[in-house]
């Protein structure tokens, strides 16, 4: 794959929440010129895995939204997965990080980290 412009958009949703905290970690970082890429791979118990991560590239077949200053960026073979698919962050006495609200899982695992 190579950098490429982007074109595509997606129908992925990140809450403010969640674009405040990518915000912050990319100050903490010091970086501005990373986005989140969001994928979905063959694994877990499931049989597919969600994976959320800083990415500076822009690959060709990308699909990108901008959320307030946060991109958020879907690989093409990833975008039928994550269709309508919101991302939260969580910050509670019992649970911290970012959460996948996938309206596509037909069922998951009890961590939650893998679906089908």
């Amino acid at each position: 794959m190579t950098e490429t412009t982007q074109t595509a958009t997606h129908g992925v949703q990140l809450t403010d929440v969640a674009a405040a905290k990518v915000h912050s970690l990319l100050e903490q970082e010091g970086r501005d010129d990373l986005r989140l890429r969001v994928a979905v791979q063959p694994g877990g118990c499931s049989g597919l895995i969600y994976q959320l991560y800083f990415d500076e590239r822009i690959l060709d077949g990308d699909a990108v939204k901008d959320f307030g200053g946060v991109e958020v960026v879907v690989d093409r073979m990833s975008v039928p997965y994550l269709e309508g698919a919101t991302i939260d962050f969580a910050d509670t006495i019992e649970k911290q990080g970012f959460t996948i609200d996938n309206p596509n899982a037909g069922s998951s695992c009890a961590c939650g980290g893998s679906f089908s």
